[in-house]
């Protein structure tokens, strides 16, 4: 298309005609493109070509329409385009595109050989390979003729061209050609193929061959011919294989050969090969040789060490001993060979290489080569080391979480080990840096840090970790502060307790720390009521330290919600959950409503009433108070007190009791706990009216015969309003005539008429009110006969006597001619004289009819006589005669002790003091009363403990043994033998505050740091603080198992509970225990100690520091461990280099944590190289110790220091400067110094240091004493030893310092001066000059019972603290006026340097330079009891006092024993009497006094005597047996050791171990007087042990001595002698014997015993006869007249009497008969007697009649009596033992004959009432101590002795012992439960049906008497001495 030139407007470029796809061949000349465009205009159309993109610049003709390519090749190959466009326009672009391409005609790259030879049956390859452009095709000819039509299958063309013929035949032969063609033409190449055969023949025939076990054995046998021959393989004849035998293991190769695989150890031997074809055969042999496989049987196994550590790569081959092998390591393909140094060494196969680094880490392979064979084994060494540090660590805030923080790092090198995590740790506030993030991924780089805390500061850093370990920290980042937020957590432990009615007390505590989130700035409180939707009301507290408040103005008794909230810069953070809590309750502000009133009857009023408004009443109602006065008495007011009643609205009471028509006012209240509300407006009631009481004094007079006057008087008890009186009369039992008549109220007398003479009338007389007659009072009278005063009563008669009353029997006496109205009981009371008041004990009205009276209201175990009068209407009459004298029995006490008071003794006991029960309230035996104390804790834990005190004059008692600070109830109670009385009002008393008894609760730590540990703990238990804990001291704390003194940190106040320990040893294990303190001083300790071990750190330096070996290449270093750990040692690290070298390129070897040497080798000679070692922990590298060696071999030890000097003005009083020049080093630097001191004068050198460092010139001195003198010396350390030590420095002396122990001031500092105890010398650190005494005011005891609370430490403080003045003491230290009482001293020990502090406490009261001049006044020592004596004294007079006397000095002593027995009792208080306690009883003591006030103490008194009284003996010294035969044993027994007062008896007391025939006997023998201790006793059974306990007496009976013996012979003891006969002569008479067996020992002699035929038992007749007797002479003198005698002999040796004899026959002891025996005057003499006696009865029957005698009981009764025995078994009759003479015959002793010989006077014998009524009543007198049978019990009543009497005894006899109170009242002094005899009972008992009751069987022993029954008492009989008793 052409466009025309006049057409208006640009048209676009057009392609007319598009180039087109060109071919050309390859090596023409050019290749030519056509494009055609248009566009208007024409001028600016722009043709431009591009190949493959890019624009083609050569080759375009003019307007680029034609594009010539030259000589065209393969680069020039591609797509064209034409591109058309229009110059500056922005038109679109038009193109066209053509691809120009080049061909290549055929050449060949491969050609087969012109001539090719093939042998026939085998196959041959004809090569043929050709290229071009497009690729040519091939096609085989053969001989002109293309394969394709041969069609022979044995021709193949192969895949790249050429042709294979297989399976040569001759008629193969010929030309082979290949053509290949293209497009571009065609190329042809050709081969001659000749066929040929022949006969075999071996190219390669077998050879012997040597192969390995298990490998494949491979034998040639390669054979030419030509057709191919066939290959056959023997062994042995065997075929092994050919084309048609196949064996396993044995395979035919294609070349001929033979493969043996495996091969076996059997396969050894000849092979032979054979060849045949049709040409003919041939064959040939070879040997086969088998060795053992050689293999690598221990391969190496990959390994990763550590950097500096050995690696031992191991490879262990087995071979066949024939072979010889050789190991090669390779790494990396590269053979590894040993180093010179010895790093890498070769060792048995294995590969060890030393100080591994990273240069080792690669693939190794051991290769072990033999003729055997070859093994190879691969293995990977890997050297790993700690991870670098992060890099370039980041901290960014968050922006949209306050609470966390971004962190950014760098990867850091990763010590070819994989990283296993991050550590991110952190520092709050400059804390010690703790773990936050253990385990961060380890592909992050950036990771968030949350849950932090708000306005603190934070620092991050992290490290790396793989599996060698923690790397290196990253630096810190710079320091954070978070944004401070609100708190996040209420305050904690919110307590609400309403203070009064109307305020609650509110407490907290902060919140958490952790919690805060900033600077806590207060607290919000705000406050409602609970349960109520109204808006809260806030208090603000604006100081974050008070941490309560007092909510005021609030409603009474009424619940309010409340909560607190903490506040920061922030805001205000959460508020706590509600507390729940009520104002206290109030009183009721309204009272009951609705009250009413109502008398239901005459003494008892209704009340009914409505509870007040529930909103008025203010609290818990506890109940109502109804009140009822009479109008006019409102002090007699009766109060109700009613629970009240919720179940209902009207509330129902009744008040009784009142008075009978009486106007009373009531009202009512309501009540809560705080108190009574108002009470209700009083209303008046009136009881309503009743019987009136009986009238008062009725009287009679003008008495006639048939009238009388009767008055009377109104009744006390109107009741009423009296209308009248009814008056009646009738004649005595004669009802029928009774006259009524009723009077007006005003008639109070009426005269009755009508009357009957001489007749007894009854007249009542009654008040009448509207309720009707009262009580009737009533008397009689008889007619004309006007009444009397009344006779009085007669025969009184005690019985039933109790603690609290007695029955008193009487004949009532004249009644006056009237009723007895009234009877009067009077007695004396305690005090028994004549000349004793009488009191009126008791009346009984109306009871005219009485005959017993019951006495009531007696005190118990007092001494009563009574006496009576009986009262009618005329009067009282005179007195009865008094009444025996009786005490009442025993009862419990009454009151308790009164005046208690308590004062604190000390922390742990109180004071109690009390006043002692009078005499009068004891209700029992004054020895057995006492008192029991009980003491509890007033918050009632714990159990009540009980305290008696046996000291019934006791006044006062010391607690011990009670909790400290604690307070406690305290109550008293007397006692006696009866039981206790009632307690007394409890006291309270507190014990002192002492030092905390227990430890803090669970005590933690937690180490927060290296260097930190944060220690917390709980408080102390309550009931174990003892007082107000002021704070702890925390902690007691130290390393473990050393010896260093614990450091202790204190904590202030006792809120604060946790602490961090600060600059502490790191990775070291403490020791860290808690105590609490007060201000008394310093608690328990928390046990066990809480162990904790501050972190690791990375180490200090290694010490020690030498070479011992230095040579010209090489040295040896030697090091220690670094002094500072600081945790596990893991590896040291050596780096060395040049001095002279580069500053920073060391030669490093690590090497393991217990090498502690190292040897540097290819070393410079005679160089100075620079060592540096440092340790690793966990942690990293530590600081390196750094030192300097000469590689030389001249060397020797160092110069010693020289000029050493200490400047005079560095010298202090602990430490000193000293400097030193150093001095030549031997060509060994030197490596530390070691100073040594000794102290002036003869001190010896003492090493003070050896750590000094080597480049040092001077040091510190320290650790010395003040003002000590010293010298000095030093030496050097290098490699090669020490040096010699320096010149000694000249003396130096320290300076004086402060003393550290102080001074000791006496306990009593006085006024004048103060005597101290001066310090020890080595403590006084300089001169002493003098004392600085600081005193102040101490508040002691000051702070109430309920200040066990927790306080604030400054509050405390300041309680103990006041002004405080100071004195310098010199000589004599005067105080300061007006000191308080009790002051706190701290005295001050001065010398010229310093001063050190103590404290001591003393009392002062007065500034009095004086002690009293006078001793105290008046002294008196008055006796108490056995061991006390009261010392009572008045004061020395006020104007010798010379100050306030501050106690009294008691001085007392034994007055025959003052220097071992003298004492000094202090009384610390003003008083004027004290006890002298524990004192030895009836001793004389001596007493001094003195007073002493602050000044000292006074002179002492005059000495005054006193005597405690007597007590109780201590038991006799010993009890001791001898001459024990089988019915008779001797006792004695020594003095008491301590009599305690006069002995005047002893009691012996002996029974059987176990019952005789079922009796059991108890014998009690008490002996009068201290003269005899001893006693012989003879009723003992053969074989039987019996118990004997002997005890003294003084006052009362001591303790008993006990000791056993067996009644009988012991072993050893003769046999019995034999054949006893007695011979009698004229007046003498011969007992013979044969002696017995001798038992064990040879016979010392021999006793005789008799037995009369009036006794029944054997005493000792003769003692201690000659052993050679055998007979023995009597006179007949010695024996009684008239009695027969029995004799027995006992042998005796030296182990004790032998078994007796049997006895003798009986042997009268009568002489020739005197002329006074004989019949005639016996007659005479008994007819005299007879006329004797029946003139006695006659006068004894008259005088008993006219004496109206009656007996206390007669013979028989008494006889019936003791006959009367109860058994234990069912029935026995006990029998009556005699310990002495009887002086008259019993009838016993008339039926044999016989009487009794004479008795000695009984003088001095005890007597008891038995005695009385026997010998009174006739029968023989029973012994004086009483045996009562066991099993008989009487009751109480029966076992007094008030049933035995009705008129007074009037024999003189009795008289006689009843004067003497100590024989008539022994009764009354037996023990407790002791069953009395009853020796008299009245008549009638006797004769009546009394109940019945068990007598007292009393049985005797007599020493030579006679035996008699009881029962059968002899006529005139006296009473027998004293002798034994028996119970049964």
């Amino acid at each position: 298309t052409v466009f025309s030139q006049h057409e208006a407007g640009p048209v676009a470029p057009v392609i007319v005609i598009a180039p087109r796809n060109t071919t050309v061949t390859a090596g023409v000349s050019k290749a030519t493109m056509e494009c055609v465009a248009n566009a208007r205009p024409v001028e600016k159309l722009n043709l431009v070509w591009r190949r493959n993109g890019v624009e083609v610049a050569s080759g375009v003709g003019s307007f680029g329409r034609r594009l010539t390519i030259v000589n065209p090749t393969s680069a020039d190959v591609g797509l064209y385009v034409c591109e058309a466009s229009l110059l500056d326009s922005s038109m679109k672009h038009a193109e066209a595109r053509a691809f120009l391409s080049i061909i290549e005609s055929p050449y060949f790259t491969v050609e087969p050989r012109r001539k090719m030879m093939g042998e026939v049956e085998k196959s041959v390859d004809i090569p043929c390979q050709a290229r071009g452009v497009p690729t040519p095709k091939l096609e085989w000819y053969k001989d002109a003729v293309p394969l394709s039509r041969l069609s022979n299958p044995r021709y193949k063309v192969t895949s790249s061209g050429g042709l294979q013929v297989r399976q040569l035949q001759p008629n193969d032969t010929g030309i082979f050609q290949c053509f290949a063609r293209n497009a571009a033409g065609e190329a042809q190449v050709h081969t001659y193929l000749d066929v040929t055969s022949m006969a075999p023949a071996f190219s390669t025939p077998p050879a012997n061959i040597t192969v390995t076990d298990g490998t494949v054995a491979t034998f040639t046998c390669q054979v030419s011919g030509a057709p191919k021959p066939a290959i056959v393989w023997k062994k042995d004849a065997q075929i092994l294989a050919s084309g048609s035998v196949k064996i396993p293991r044995f395979a035919l190769l294609e070349s001929g050969g033979l493969q043996v695989q495996p091969v076996v150890l059997q396969d050894m031997g000849t092979y032979t090969c054979y060849a045949a074809n049709m040409e003919g055969t041939v064959n040939a042999s070879a040997d086969l040789t088998v060795w053992s496989r050689t293999y690598i049987s221990q391969p190496p196994t990959d390994r990763r060490v550590i950097k500096g550590t050995t690696a031992i790569l191991e490879c262990g081959a087995t071979h066949d001993p024939r072979v010889s092998v050789r190991f090669v390591w390779k790494k990396d393909g590269e053979m590894v060979g040993q180093s010179r140094g010895g790093r890498i060494s070769l060792q048995e196969g294995s590969l060890h290489i030393t100080q591994t680094w990273s240069g080792d880490i690669g693939d190794y392979t051991c290769d072990v080569l033999s003729p055997a064979g070859n093994d190879s084994k691969a293995t990977r060494l890997e050297v790993i080391e700690l991870p670098h540090s992060p890099r370039h660590l980041q901290a960014r805030l968050n922006a949209t979480d306050s609470r966390s923080v971004e962190l950014l790092w760098m990867r850091p090198f990763d010590g070819n080990s994989p990283l296993l995590h991050y550590v991110v740790e952190l520092s709050e506030n400059n804390s010690p840096w703790r773990v936050y993030l253990a385990n961060v991924n380890p592909a992050l780089m950036t990771t968030v840090v949350t849950g932090l805390t708000p306005a603190r500061t934070y620092q991050f850093r992290v490290c790396a970790v793989n599996q060698v370990g923690k790397g290196q920290y990253s630096t810190q980042t710079n320091r954070l502060m978070l944004r401070e937020e609100p708190p996040s957590a209420p305050p904690k432990n919110i307590v609400a307790s309403g203070r009064t009615n109307q305020s609650i007390m509110v407490q907290w505590q902060p919140p958490p720390e952790p919690q805060l989130n900033g600077v806590l700035r207060g607290y919000v409180l705000r406050y409602r009521l609970a349960g109520l939707p109204g808006e809260y009301q806030q208090q603000n507290i604006t100081s974050p330290e008070i941490n309560y408040c007092l909510i005021t103005e609030l409603i009474i008794w009424t619940q309010y919600e409340i909560q607190v909230a903490a506040y920061t810069g922030a805001g205000l953070g959460v508020f706590s959950p509600p507390v729940i809590e009520y104002t206290l309750q109030g009183v009721p502000t309204a009272p009951p409503q609705g009250v009413e009133a109502i008398a239901v009857n005459s003494t008892t009023i209704k009340f009914t009433w409505n509870p007040p408004p529930q909103q008025f009443i203010n609290g818990i109602n506890q109940g109502y108070k109804l009140s009822a006065w009479p109008e006019h008495s409102p002090e007699d007011t009766i109060v109700v007190t009613i629970t009240p009643d919720y179940h209902g609205t009207r509330h129902l009471a009744y008040v009784s009791g009142l008075k009978k028509f009486t106007w009373y006012l009531t009202s009512v209240l309501c009540f809560t706990t705080p108190g009574n509300g108002p009470r209700s407006a009083p209303r008046l009631v009136q009881t309503h009216e009743d019987i009136p009481g009986p009238v008062g004094r009725l009287s009679f007079t003008e008495i006639l015969d048939t009238s009388l006057r009767v008055s009377w008087e109104e009744p006390v008890e109107k009741n009423g309003v009296i209308t009248g009186y009814l008056l009646s009369w009738e004649a005595q039992g004669k009802n029928q005539s009774r006259v009524a008549q009723t009077m007006p109220n005003t008639t109070l007398e009426y005269k009755v008429t009508g009357l009957t003479s001489l007749t007894t009338y009854t007249l009542e007389v009654a008040a009448i009110t509207a309720a009707g007659i009262g009580m009737i009072t009533s008397s009689t009278i008889s007619s004309g006969v006007p009444p009397e005063l009344p006779g009085p009563p007669s025969n009184l008669v005690i019985s039933k006597i109790s603690p609290r009353s007695a029955t008193l029997k009487f004949r009532a006496g004249d009644d006056g001619k009237t009723a007895i109205s009234k009877w009067i009981v009077e007695g004396q009371v305690g005090s028994t004289g004549e000349e004793e008041e009488w009191k009126v004990l008791y009346e009984k009205d109306n009871d005219p009819e009485a005959q017993v009276l019951e006495v009531p209201n007696l005190t118990p175990f007092t001494f009563y006589r009574f006496r009576m009068r009986q009262a009618n209407v005329v009067g009282s009459s005179k007195t009865s005669e008094p009444s025996r004298l009786i005490q009442t029995l025993q009862a419990p006490p009454d009151a308790a002790p009164s005046s208690v008071s308590v004062r604190t003794a000390s922390e742990t006991s109180v004071w109690l003091r009390w006043v002692p029960l009078p005499e009068t309230e004891y209700n029992g035996n004054p020895e057995s009363v006492g008192y029991r104390l009980r003491v509890w804790r007033a918050d009632q834990q714990g159990e009540v403990s009980t305290r008696v005190v046996s000291d019934r004059l006791e006044r006062e008692i010391t607690l011990e043994g009670l909790e400290e600070w604690t307070e406690y109830l305290l109550q008293i109670q007397a006692f006696n033998s009866i039981g206790p009385g009632p307690w007394s009002e409890p006291v309270r008393g507190r014990t002192r505050e002492s030092v905390p008894s227990g430890a803090p609760d669970n005590v933690t730590a937690e180490a927060m740091s290296s260097t930190h540990i944060l220690v917390t703990w709980g408080p102390v238990p309550d009931s174990e603080q003892n007082g107000n804990i002021l704070g702890y001291k925390v902690i007691l704390y130290r390393e473990q198992d050393s010896n260093t003194e614990p450091q202790v940190q204190v904590v202030k106040g006792n809120l604060t509970q946790s602490t961090l320990l600060r600059n502490l040893r790191k990775y070291v294990l403490y020791e860290i225990q808690v105590l609490a303190f007060t201000r008394i001083g310093d608690g328990q300790l928390s046990s066990p100690p809480v162990l904790e071990r501050t972190k690791d750190d990375v180490p200090g330096p290694p010490v020690r520091l030498v070479f011992p070996e230095v040579r010209l290449t090489e040295v040896r270093v030697v090091w220690q461990s670094p002094v500072d750990a600081n945790g596990i040692i893991i590896g040291y690290q050596v780096a060395y280099r040049l001095d002279s070298g580069e500053p920073n390129q060391f030669t490093t070897v690590d090497v393991g944590p217990n090498t502690k040497e190292f040897t540097a080798s290819a070393l410079s000679q005679e160089s100075a190289y620079i060592f540096r070692i440092s340790a690793r922990t966990q942690q990293g590298w530590g600081t390196a110790a750094q030192a300097v060696v000469i590689t030389t071999e001249i060397r020797e030890r160092p110069q010693p220091p020289l000029q050493l000097s200490v400047p005079q003005d560095q010298v202090q009083s602990r430490r000193l400067w000293l400097e030193w020049v150093p001095g030549r080093d031997g060509s060994s630097p030197v490596r530390y110094f070691t100073l040594q001191l000794r102290q002036l004068p003869d001190g010896g050198w003492i090493t003070h240091s050896s750590a000094i460092s080597h480049n040092s010139t001077s040091c510190v001195v320290d650790r010395l004493k003040p003002y000590t003198s010293y010298k000095l010396r030093m030496m050097a350390t290098n490699d090669i030893g020490d040096s010699k030590y320096s010149q000694e420095t000249d003396a130096i002396t320290t300076l004086q310092d402060g003393d550290e122990q102080g001074s000791e001031g006496k306990h009593d500092l006085s006024f004048k001066c103060v005597p101290l105890q001066s310090p020890k010398e080595e403590s006084v650190n300089g001169v002493l000059l003098g004392y600085r005494l600081y005193y102040r005011e101490l508040q002691y005891d000051s702070t109430p019972l309920d200040s066990k609370k927790a306080i604030n430490s400054s509050v405390a403080r300041s309680d103990l603290t006041g002004r405080v003045w100071t004195a310098d003491v010199h000589t004599v230290l005067h105080t300061k006026p007006g000191a308080s009482v009790f002051s706190k001293w701290s005295l001050t020990q001065e010398n010229k340097m310093n001063r050190t502090q103590f404290s001591i406490t003393v009392r002062v009261f007065e500034t009095q330079l004086d002690s009293p001049s006078v001793a105290p006044q008046n002294i008196q020592v008055n006796t108490m009891s056995s061991t006390q004596l009261e010392v009572q004294w008045e004061p020395p007079p006020v104007e010798t006092q010379n100050g306030i006397i501050q106690g009294y000095k008691i001085y007392y002593w034994e007055i025959e024993n003052q220097n071992e027995t003298e004492k000094v009792k202090i009384l610390f208080l003003p008083e004027t009497s004290v006890r002298l306690k524990n004192l030895t009883s009836y001793t004389y003591y001596m007493v001094k006094l003195s007073a002493f006030n602050a000044a000292g103490d006074g002179p002492l008194s005059e000495p005054r005597k006193g005597r405690t009284l007597q007590a109780a003996p201590s038991a006799p010294s010993f009890i001791s047996f001898s001459e024990v035969t089988s019915t008779a044993v001797n006792v004695s027994w020594g003095l008491p050791l301590t009599p305690n007062g006069v002995v005047d008896g002893y009691r012996v007391v002996y029974e059987p171990s176990a019952p005789i025939h079922g009796v059991t006997k108890v014998i009690t023998v008490d002996i009068r007087g201290s003269w005899q201790r001893w006693l012989k006793v003879r009723d003992l059974t053969k074989g039987v042990t019996y118990c004997f306990r002997v005890q003294a007496r003084t006052i009362s009976y001591g303790p008993e001595v006990t000791a056993n013996v067996t009644a009988g012979p012991v072993e050893g003891a003769p046999g019995s002698p034999l054949k006893i006969s007695l011979m009698k002569s004229g007046s003498t008479l011969t007992i013979h014997w044969a002696p017995g067996d001798g038992g064990a020992g040879h016979v010392t002699g021999y006793a005789i015993e008799a037995r009369p035929s009036d006794e029944a038992l054997w005493d000792t007749f003769v003692r201690h006869l000659p052993p050679s007797t055998t007979s023995h002479s009597v006179s007949l003198e010695r024996l009684r007249q008239g009695v027969s005698y029995q004799f027995r002999v006992l042998a005796i040796n030296e182990y004790g009497y032998g078994e007796p004899s049997a006895p003798s026959a009986a042997m009268s002891a009568q002489p020739e008969t005197p002329f006074y025996e004989e019949w005639w005057f016996l007659l005479v003499l008994a007819l005299c007697g007879l006329i004797l006696l029946l003139l006695l009865v006659f006068g004894l029957v008259l005088h008993g009649q006219s004496r109206k005698y009656k007996s206390c009981g007669t013979g028989a009764a008494v006889s019936t009596m003791e006959e009367s025995v109860t058994l234990d078994n069912g029935g026995f009759t006990a029998l009556e033992l005699n310990s002495r003479p009887v002086h008259v015959k019993s009838s016993f002793l008339r039926r044999n004959g016989t009487r009794s010989p004479p008795r000695p006077n009984p003088a001095g014998l005890r007597y008891s009432d038995e005695d009385i009524c026997n010998n009174y009543n006739g029968a023989i007198s029973t012994e004086c101590t009483a045996l009562t049978e066991r099993p008989a019990d009487l009751s109480e009543s029966e076992a007094t002795d008030s049933d035995c009497e009705e008129d007074q005894l009037k024999h003189s006899f009795v008289n006689h012992y009843m004067s003497d109170p100590s024989y008539f009242n022994s009764w009354k002094r037996q023990q407790k439960g002791l069953k009395q005899t009853l020796a008299c009972s009245y008549e009638e008992r006797v004769s009546s049906d009394a109940d019945g009751y068990y007598q007292t069987v009393v049985t005797q022993h007599s020493v030579g008497g006679v035996y008699t029954p009881a029962g059968q008492p002899a006529p005139g009989s006296r009473t027998p001495i004293t002798g034994f008793s028996s119970f049964v």
